[in-house]
């Protein structure tokens, strides 16, 4: 049963500078098991605070932090209220130098600060948490959960790059996994070729093709945007969270 959320603006020291973020909990106060939110590509903006509350809600202290501080507070390139089809080429465009700009040496500096941050949270409950990220961010989920395999019991990834690391990343991962992959971004017979890597590191998981869907289905500001993928990918994340933390 989910119940209100509330959230607060708030920085997190790192060792390249400070980085701003976004946090969600639930409004009735307590303790509960920390999420690391990764945004897409397009950075921290008000549909990831929609996704934060939402998940919130569910009973979970969540963390969304601007990944692309190093060049400023979010939103770091300005953008529509809506990206469509039409403008989406012209957005990516603007932001391309920041993702190319995010190395994994740097997502993996800024991993350490943001969970060193999130289970020191007096709100946090003591254990192991959850990462999860939205395209580009989904591979710094992978990432983090690769790095800290001690302190990440649950990983997901939704329309994202998974693999861009190669599969050896995987066999670094101790967390239960879950992969929901837009249909326009691999084939059933890349998505086989992944699970057997996923299988061959001895990951649980699951990992599959959200049905015609595109890349950025869960992004309600998009022209990509699936109402049914989205509820498809809470029903698994919830799930997911509910085994694991």
């Amino acid at each position: 049963m989910s119940t209100q959320s509330r959230t607060e603006s708030l920085t997190i020291p790192t060792p390249d500078g400070t980085a701003d973020a976004l946090v969600a909990f639930p409004a009735g106060g307590g303790r509960h098991p920390g999420v690391l939110m990764y945004p897409d590509g397009f950075g921290l903006r008000p549909v990831l605070r929609e996704l934060a509350c939402e998940l919130a809600a569910h009973g979970y202290y969540v963390l969304v932090p601007n990944i692309f501080y190093r060049h400023g507070p979010a939103p770091v390139v300005e953008l529509p209220a809506y990206i469509g089809a039409e403008t989406r080429s012209e957005v990516f465009g603007r932001v391309m130098p920041l993702i190319s700009a995010h190395t994994r040496d740097r997502a993996l500096l800024d991993a350490d600060a943001y969970l060193r941050f999130l289970t020191a949270r007096p709100e946090v409950a003591a254990g192991p948490v959850a990462v999860t990220g939205y395209c580009i961010g989904g591979l710094q989920a992978v990432r983090t959960a690769a790095a800290h395999p001690d302190r990440v019991a649950a990983l997901a990834a939704f329309h994202a790059p998974v693999a861009a690391d190669g599969p050896e990343l995987f066999a670094d991962l101790t967390a239960e996994v879950h992969f929901g992959h837009a249909a326009s971004d691999l084939t059933p017979e890349t998505l086989a070729g992944l699970n057997r890597g996923l299988d061959a590191a001895g990951v649980t998981h699951t990992s599959e093709i959200y049905p015609d869907t595109v890349h950025g289905f869960t992004m309600a500001d998009t022209y990509a945007f699936d109402a049914a993928a989205l509820q498809l990918h809470w029903d698994r994340l919830l799930a997911l969270l509910a085994r694991t933390l």
